[in-house]
């Protein structure tokens, strides 16, 4: 294994009374390793930076080197700034050090080791992993009994299970940090949630380390109240983009569009399927298969499957799950030659046409005697839009109802409009509610969630048009 350019970036505000300790802590065989010990000052107002010129020129250490911001960047601003430099300079691991001392640096080596041996992406000094202890460390009652709240409410909002959120002693690998958009990031103290955040979404791995707790007479610069009002608003956020209710590029680590919504049993995917078990169709042509989830599942439910999909890596994918894949643009596509079938599948495909009332009347004419068209559309007019527009915000995002790539809209009078409009008779009418399980996962899983979700499936049927999330269609051709 090839040796690791490894980095500390010591961030620094005020710490002038500290800074000498802190570094004379760092254990010589940490010092040895390093390629470079690198301060970033973030304009502080007593004498922090030039404090450290001093400790390096008296001695003698020339792997440290010393920065001044141009101005005050604050907390998240500057670790953006160090993180910056550290990918610049090549690095393969950047640790964050307090330059208060506060987090331990005699605890580096073992802090390193996860990283070093490539067992992990990020490593987590935690004052409440098991065998620290910081009520003994001097961390004020108060603190803990907060931390301890506020990480359970993360974990909870979030799907993590981490022993605490809100340690600053982190190590990163360049090559992770470079797979997360941390530029997009808060510049307050709340960054560390959200870079935690970004991880997690990001599938990287975290690996939590005990670490012992240090409290001094070091100034505090957190206002507690409005720290911790912005880490559960973090979290909610990224909840909600998980939701696709609302799109947060920060959190947007994969780009993912579409998943199989296999976990909720009131989504498109789960009603599309009770209908295909209950009408039991031979033969199905899918347009828009994606990866081929449905497929799949349609597949194993004894149905032959056409599949046609735009994208040509995803139709690879999803080929297996078919009889036949046809790769291109829906829209342009020659279906006469397809032959006839007993159903067609159109799951989130008709929000993304041109011309909807033109491809809806080829579909039908792609039909058997007795077929069916089964379609979901997004509704345009449920509650969360409606709340966000009466706060005047209309924002597009990567999935959901406002997908940034959605060229039509639909309220439930629409969605029957262009049906009738296109040569179909609508035959029935289902909903989807929003999709609680993308919000909370637990909602799929423990029974008091699992009620609310089956509450709010009941409110969307109860009112359609407020409620729904999505509209399912079953039609077949006018007579």
């Amino acid at each position: 294994m090839s040796k690791k350019r490894i980095g500390i970036f010591v961030i620094a505000y005020n710490a002038v009374n500290k800074l000498d300790w802190t570094l004379d802590r760092i254990p010589q065989e940490v010092w040895d390793k390093v390629d470079e010990v690198f301060l970033f000052d973030d304009c502080s107002t007593d004498n922090t930076y030039y404090a450290a010129i001093g400790y390096k020129h008296a001695k003698t250490v020339e792997k440290l080197t010393i920065h001044r911001n141009a101005k005050n960047l604050r907390y998240g601003g500057n670790q953006k700034a160090g993180y910056e430099y550290a990918i610049a300079r090549g690095l393969d691991i950047v640790v964050m050090l307090h330059a208060d001392g506060q987090y331990a640096p005699e605890a580096l080596p073992q802090l390193l080791a996860p990283l070093e041996a490539d067992e992990a992406d990020m490593v987590f000094g935690s004052r409440m992993a098991d065998g620290g202890d910081p009520l003994a460390g001097g961390m004020p009652k108060y603190k803990f009994i907060g931390n301890k709240i506020l990480t359970w409410l993360e974990n909870r909002i979030t799907g993590m299970r981490l022993s605490e959120f809100h340690s600053g002693y982190r190590l990163y690998s360049c090559a992770a940090l470079k797979q997360v958009p941390f530029r997009q990031n808060s510049n307050e103290w709340h960054f560390d949630t959200d870079i935690l955040i970004q991880f997690h979404e990001a599938g990287l791995r975290i690996c939590e380390r005990p670490i012992p707790t240090y409290y001094g007479d070091e100034i505090c610069h957190v206002n507690g109240m409005f720290y911790a009002f912005n880490c559960v608003k973090a979290a909610l956020t990224y909840r909600l983009h998980k939701a696709k209710l609302m799109y947060e590029p920060k959190y947007d680590t994969d780009g993912e569009h579409y998943t199989y919504k296999r976990d909720d049993p009131y989504s498109s995917h789960s009603q599309i399927l009770e209908w295909i078990e209950r009408e039991r169709p031979d033969e199905v042509l899918e347009v828009g298969t994606a990866t081929g989830y449905l497929s799949a599942e349609m597949t194993k439910r004894g149905c032959v499957v056409t599949g046609v999909e735009s994208d040509p890596e995803m139709a690879q994918i999803a080929q297996k799950h078919c009889r036949r894949m046809i790769v291109g643009d829906a829209e342009q596509l020659d279906f006469s030659s397809l032959g006839k079938y007993d159903a067609i599948v159109l799951g989130d495909v008709v929000e993304h046409l041109r011309n909807p009332q033109q491809f809806l009347k080829r579909m039908a004419q792609q039909l058997k005697p007795g077929g069916k068209v089964l379609m979901s559309l997004p509704n345009v007019a449920n509650i969360w839009v409606r709340l966000n527009l009466l706060f005047g915000r209309f924002n597009y995002s990567r999935v959901g109802i406002l997908d940034e790539t959605h060229l039509r809209f639909f309220t439930l009078a629409s969605s029957k409009r262009i049906a009738n409009d296109s040569g179909l008779d609508v035959l029935s009418t289902s909903v989807t509610p929003i999709p609680l399980p993308l919000i909370l996962p637990a909602t799929s899983k423990g029974r008091i969630l699992s009620f609310l979700h089956m509450m709010n499936w009941g409110l969307a049927r109860l009112r359609k048009t407020l409620f729904g999330y999505q509209f399912i269609l079953v039609c077949q051709p006018k007579a």
